[in-house]
């Protein structure tokens, strides 16, 4: 059982159950920022296919072209989560309000957050390649923008527009930028008043617009960091780049226990993958937090 639900026993003064401040769920998933596949399996295969370049035609009657294409292949291989715990027959009976139904909410969050996690693993994680996956495809760090011993900054993400443009990702896919708070305060503390980009920056740093030099703006907590701690990675990436395999998404059971005097168990599960599609689409601009 939760052994802090006794923090809620009517003695206490407030009357209803509140979450706490937490991420809700999955940023990723719930904007549309990443490819989603659903299916079954141990591990999951995606055949691609490169670029290949039209001949010229120079002489009358010449044998027909044979023009091989290359293909590559991507493996996932889903990991299964799960989360669980028990609200006390008795302890409901002392309390106000019966918090099961927030356990489940607050278990629904904690999965997506898990999502958001995989994902961000990903973004610069080994990519598994080859016929059977058994070969390793590194994230390209000719695609970093470098902190330069800086916040994130207007002339960064024009860097980072930059790779995606240089890598021929096409314009119309939606590309997307991961910053935590401290980027957007950076952009709005380092862009000057009387530029043209001010009025903008301002605006995204109040919430009132999300797009700003050709990415969407999402913003997360939960950004990976270098090992020494003074440099935050931000992802940048155009939607197909990324991919969330979803063998089985969250899925709830709330029932009695009658091994546990009969309280209720919420219970929580899903199982899910996910992996960089191509070096070319994911770009990472490093910021000084040092």
């Amino acid at each position: 059982m939760s052994f802090d639900i006794t923090t809620s026993f009517v003695k206490q003064y407030g009357s209803n159950v509140q979450l706490l401040s937490q991420q809700k769920g999955s940023i990723l998933q719930k904007n549309n920022a990443v490819r989603v596949e659903t299916g079954v399996g141990e591990h999951w295969f995606f055949d691609q296919i490169g670029a290949t370049s039209a001949r010229r035609v120079t002489t009358r009657h010449a044998d027909s072209p044979l023009i091989s294409t290359p293909h590559s292949r991507r493996r996932v291989t889903p990991y299964d989560y799960d989360w669980g715990d028990l609200v006390d027959q008795l302890d409901k009976v002392k309390t106000l309000n019966d918090p099961t139904n927030e356990y489940a909410i607050n278990a629904a969050h904690a999965m997506g957050r898990a999502k958001d996690d995989l994902l961000i693993e990903a973004f610069f994680a080994d990519a598994s390649t080859g016929q059977d996956g058994g070969t390793t495809t590194s994230y390209d760090t000719g695609n970093d923008v470098v902190h330069d011993s800086s916040g994130m900054s207007v002339a960064k993400l024009l860097s980072a527009k930059e790779v995606l443009d240089g890598g021929d990702v096409d314009p119309d896919i939606p590309r997307f930028i991961l910053v935590s708070p401290t980027e957007i305060t950076d952009l709005l503390n380092t862009t000057e008043v009387a530029s043209s980009d001010y009025n903008t920056v301002k605006a995204l740093a109040k919430g009132e617009i999300s797009d700003f030099c050709g990415f969407h703006f999402l913003v997360s907590n939960r950004l990976e960091e270098s090992s020494d701690g003074n440099e935050r990675y931000c992802p940048v990436w155009a939607q197909d780049g990324m991919l969330l395999a979803v063998a089985q998404d969250y899925t709830a059971r709330i029932e009695e226990r009658s091994d546990k005097r009969f309280s209720t168990y919420v219970y929580f599960s899903m199982s899910i993958g996910a992996t960089r599609m191509e070096e070319a689409k994911v770009a990472r601009i490093k910021t000084w937090i040092g």
